[in-house]
């Protein structure tokens, strides 16, 4: 019974020795990287995959050496059950423990959507489909109604309501998640620079005040001028002149615009045409930045009432119709070569 003992408790003996052998060697295999050279490498945790099934493509992948010792050590440490889908980018030298610390903190990569500022919705739509790799794109066949009561907003036309900027997104986002950020990122800048506003402007409200922020827009992409052209036409609207300003003509066009504007265009009656109405137009007429709508609740106060393309991105202002039509046979009826109306990029 002795002996039985004796050789039981070395037994005992030798599975600990063992056990903390291979502990200690699982925590050393874990601690070394198997992917130790090169660029960073993108792997994609997909959405409901089982860790076994994880495991396996980590192994194909070659991030991992030793998938028993990479399931032992999340089981112990309960890291199975945290680990969030999305698509993470991994660095040379990275250990198995770091993909595990870094699945389960949920470090994603993100990829920049851009909203130009400028675009009408039809082009903002045309521009959701270059992103098509990364998008989930769910309101490609939507009508504007349907797609307005997808992102939640309350007005009749989508024009100007989302916010032209740079946004952060992750691989596998749908496009309504991203116009509902856009459009909610609009009501909140707008909100808070209409509370911040000039109580003497001539706007009703907030939406009128972002009709005039894409008039601006769509006038010039010089930072230094969108206050003074705010300024411009807020001057026009205070002495009861016709804003006259060609982009709500063109937008009012629709596709019959095919790159100029003629004299009959001008006197053709539209909601749109600022040349004929006395005042804003009933929408807005392209997407915004926060420049824009700053300038048009903070505009430059100057006596200038009139403005043309100088040729190379700028205006000329002008006070007097007299001063203007100087600068209109000075800029316009002599264009120099390499004429454009937009700033250089």
């Amino acid at each position: 019974m002795k002996r039985f003992f004796i050789a039981l408790l070395l037994a005992v003996i030798g599975a600990a020795l063992a056990a903390g052998y291979i502990w200690q060697d699982i925590h050393k295999v874990m601690a070394e990287a198997s992917f130790k050279q090169g660029a960073a490498q993108t792997f994609v945790v997909k959405r409901g995959v089982g860790f076994n099934r994880l495991t396996a493509q980590l192994k194909t992948a070659n991030l991992i050496d030793n998938d028993l010792y990479f399931k032992l050590y999340a089981k112990y440490y309960r890291y199975g059950k945290g680990i969030k889908a999305g698509e993470y980018a991994v660095s040379a030298g990275t250990t198995p423990i770091g993909l595990l610390k870094l699945f389960s903190a949920g470090d994603v990569v993100r990829h920049n959507v851009v909203f130009i500022e400028g675009s009408n919705v039809k082009e903002l739509r045309a521009q959701l489909l270059r992103y098509q790799d990364i998008l989930d794109l769910q309101t490609t066949d939507m009508t504007e109604a349907e797609l307005l009561t997808a992102i939640g907003a309350t007005e009749q036309k989508l024009e100007g309501l989302l916010l032209a900027e740079t946004y952060r997104v992750e691989r596998g986002s749908t496009d309504i998640a991203l116009l509902k950020r856009a459009y909610h990122s609009m009501q909140k800048l707008l909100d808070q620079q209409w509370q911040q506003r000039n109580k003497k402007l001539p706007y009703k409200n907030a939406y009128e005040a972002l009709i005039m922020a894409s008039i601006v827009e769509k006038e010039t992409g010089a930072s230094k001028e969108r206050p003074v052209i705010a300024g411009v036409f807020i001057n026009r609207m205070n002495i009861g002149m016709k804003l006259q300003t060609d982009p709500t003509v063109i937008y009012g066009m629709g596709d019959k615009y095919k790159g100029n504007i003629t004299r009959a265009d001008l006197r053709r009656p539209s909601a749109y045409n600022t040349y004929v109405i006395k005042r804003l137009p009933p929408s807005p007429i392209a997407t915004v930045g926060p420049e824009a709508i700053k300038a048009a609740l903070n505009p430059e106060k100057t006596k200038y009432l009139y403005f043309v393309a100088k040729g190379n991105g700028s205006h000329q202002f002008s006070k007097s119709l007299r001063e203007h039509n100087n600068a209109v046979r000075r800029y316009q009826l002599k264009r120099k070569k390499g004429y454009r109306s937009a700033p250089a990029q």
